[in-house]
């Protein structure tokens, strides 16, 4: 009996998920025939009592009472805007491929109703996005992200592309020994961070060219001074030039450009009407050079003067 109560609670909760939201609600009535095409036989009594023992057990069901009283889930674990910012996210990114990013829309779609679910079947056009064909990637940083949480090293296999667009494995098959500090997110792609062997310093590599992951025996380097978001904002674009301090010179109508580029703690002075003087800590390397070009002027380099002069003669090839 003790069984059959609680298939019957299980059901009804089942259904409320499923099948109701905000703008869909079931009766008593529904329930009833509900729990009856899965051989469930109750009585409106059981309605009242299961439906107030899930909600004390913190579901939260709204009930609109009339004649006929009608029930639907309130709240979620993620309501609608929610999902549908994940689920952008995952049409959108260029890591994930387009068969993983079907089955994680559809997990998604688990979360909330049935009729939430089928708004969030909507493609997100992303302007030069595209999607890889390899899924080994999600395994690569699970590999990664349990060496980091244990401390343990790992080797790996790098590869690069030939000018066929052909994979090859570096220096023939090279297996990289490496004590990984943190994954980072950089211009759309993951890069593993940390004390490389072969280098003999802290280096990055790109997620989606390691391959072959495999746990190692050597020991584990570790670095307690390491900080992700120290390294992140000083190895701009992930070079390893030094960091240096510049002023930039900028129109007034890039202050976003330059609040979303260096946060709103980003140092700046008014200059004039039309300008305003941003004081960075960046590393002088061509990202932040090309990043800077993007303006066509509105953003200048003011000092240090070796900085502005790296920056022209990484121009000069223009003019050759």
């Amino acid at each position: 009996m003790q069984n059959e109560s609680q298939r019957r609670i299980i059901t009804l909760l089942h259904l409320l998920l499923e099948q109701t939201d905000e703008r869909h609600y079931v009766t008593g009535a529904d329930i009833l025939r509900f729990w009856e095409a899965h051989d469930i036989h109750a009585s409106r009594k059981n309605v009242y009592s299961d439906i107030q023992l899930l909600v004390d057990s913190g579901v939260d069901i709204i009930c609109i009472k009339s004649t006929q009283n009608r029930y639907f889930i309130g709240s979620r674990l993620l309501e609608l805007p929610e999902l549908k910012l994940l689920v952008d996210a995952v049409e959108s990114s260029h890591l994930i491929t387009e068969k993983k990013s079907a089955a994680l829309i559809e997990k998604l779609g688990h979360l909330t109703s049935r009729y939430n679910a089928a708004l969030l079947n909507r493609p997100v056009y992303m302007e030069g996005t595209a999607k890889p064909d390899n899924e080994a990637v999600y395994y690569a940083i699970d590999a990664i992200q349990t060496a980091i949480h244990e401390q343990r090293a790992i080797s790996f296999q790098y590869f690069e592309y030939t000018p066929k667009k052909e994979k090859v494995l570096k220096h023939k098959g090279y297996r990289y020994g490496f004590s990984p500090y943190a994954l980072i997110w950089n211009r759309d792609f993951y890069y593993a961070v940390g004390w490389s062997e072969k280098h003999r310093k802290l280096a990055q590599f790109r997620v989606d060219r390691m391959t072959a992951i495999q746990e190692s025996d050597a020991p584990y380097i570790a670095d307690p001074s390491f900080d992700p978001a120290s390294y992140l904002r000083e190895v701009f674009g992930m070079y390893h030039d030094a960091p240096r301090r510049v002023t930039l010179l900028c129109e007034n109508r890039t202050m976003r450009s330059v609040i979303d580029h260096f946060g709103e703690d980003v140092a700046t002075e008014v200059v004039d009407a039309k300008h305003f003087r941003a004081t960075v800590d960046v590393a002088p390397t061509p990202p932040f050079f090309s990043w800077v070009f993007t303006f066509g002027g509105a953003i200048r380099i003011e000092e240090p003067a070796e900085v502005l002069e790296k920056m022209r003669d990484m121009a000069a090839w223009l003019h050759t």
